[in-house]
């Protein structure tokens, strides 16, 4: 039996997992700021890692989950976490489009390959080693992928919006690179947090939003004061979130733990990308039966916003002092050319 037990826990190590004894001691939790009012992105994302991370550790690392503005501004987690107000936090990293143009790059912008290629590209491409050193680099702080999802809804608009011109003017909340390249388009863009998104729709302050994919945005009740649904999510093909540590508190954890953080972040994003998967899939149905109209955007809309989108890319790559952006971008670029290959072998057949 004895024997066993050592051959058990042998395998435990070398995939990764980890054990612990039952007798480790607990440490108070550690508070994580987040930039999430509610939904998904905190129970799902958010406290969905902190619960793997007690889970993988045995109860030795164990994180106290706080609502956006509960700690410091929703949008400057990075901030909170660098002055140390929370020494962990959950973000998109396109938040800190304003501090660095690199962030929208690893978060997801209208550039941003599908959640398949995105996810290949940070995973096995070395997307994330990427994404770490650069948070170490121009932060000071550590950031990894930690939750994801596919293609977000383009707008809950009172407002048709099928062609380009259809947006002339529209007052648009979003946010990252989109928040600039809608605005050369003719928009008029907004950005806000996420708890004051529903009550500008409500009042008008805005005409249209976007927030994330169908099935997150249902129980937020955007289509019960917006009559338009419009597709596809251009301005977010696919999106990751992040987890953020001060490098005091991730310094203070041993390698294995480290390790266990790791796996606890890359398996948040993998199984909140096929989560909300499940979510979206019935999600544009049942807009349909409450008669919200779902409308999809002309080719030509699309073909606006790769042209706007790549003139974006290029303007900031060139700027001498985007050095990170430049690197990002260029690898990012390679990956993808690579990825193309796949509809050579891959066809759908229904």
């Amino acid at each position: 039996m004895t024997s066993c037990r050592t051959a058990a826990r042998a395998l435990f190590v070398a995939f990764g997992i980890g054990t612990f004894s039952a007798a480790a001691s607990a440490q108070e939790p550690i508070r994580m700021a987040t930039a999430w009012s509610g939904g998904p992105h905190l129970e799902l994302f958010a406290k969905g890692f902190a619960t793997k991370v007690e889970k993988l550790t045995g109860g030795k690392v164990k994180f106290q989950v706080f609502a956006g503005g509960t700690i410091g501004s929703p949008l400057k987690i990075t901030e909170t976490v660098q002055k140390k107000i929370a020494p962990a936090g959950h973000t998109w990293s396109g938040y800190d489009l304003g501090v660095d143009k690199t962030a929208v790059l690893f978060g997801g912008y209208p550039g941003t390959p599908g959640a398949e290629g995105l996810l290949h590209w940070l995973y096995n491409g070395g997307g994330a080693e990427l994404w770490e050193q650069w948070r170490m680099e121009k932060f000071g702080i550590v950031g990894m992928p930690c939750g994801g999802h596919s293609d977000e809804i383009h707008m809950h608009s009172k407002k048709p919006v099928r062609k380009i011109e259809d947006i002339k003017g529209l007052k648009w909340r979003t946010s990252g690179a989109a928040a600039e390249i809608g605005a050369s388009l003719g928009a008029s863009t907004v950005i806000l947090a996420g708890g004051d998104v529903y009550p500008a729709l409500e009042r008008g302050l805005v005409d249209a939003i976007e927030w994330s994919t169908p099935g997150v945005n249902l129980p937020f009740g955007f289509q019960k004061i917006s009559k338009y649904i419009v597709l596809p999510g251009v301005q977010t093909p696919a999106s990751v979130q992040e987890c953020l540590f001060s490098k005091a508190l991730w310094d203070g954890f041993d390698a294995q733990t480290q390790m266990l953080i790791r796996q606890a972040a890359k398996l948040s994003t993998l199984e909140s990308w096929m989560e909300i998967n499940r979510m979206d899939m019935d999600a544009l149905e049942t807009y349909r039966k409450e008669g919200i109209t779902i409308m999809r955007v002309d080719d030509s809309y699309l073909d606006a916003w790769k042209k706007a989108t790549r003139a974006w890319e290029d303007k900031y790559a060139a700027d001498p002092k985007e050095v990170w952006f430049k690197k990002v971008l260029d690898h990012k670029r390679a990956f993808e050319a690579r990825w193309e290959n796949s509809k050579n072998y891959r066809r759908d057949l229904r």
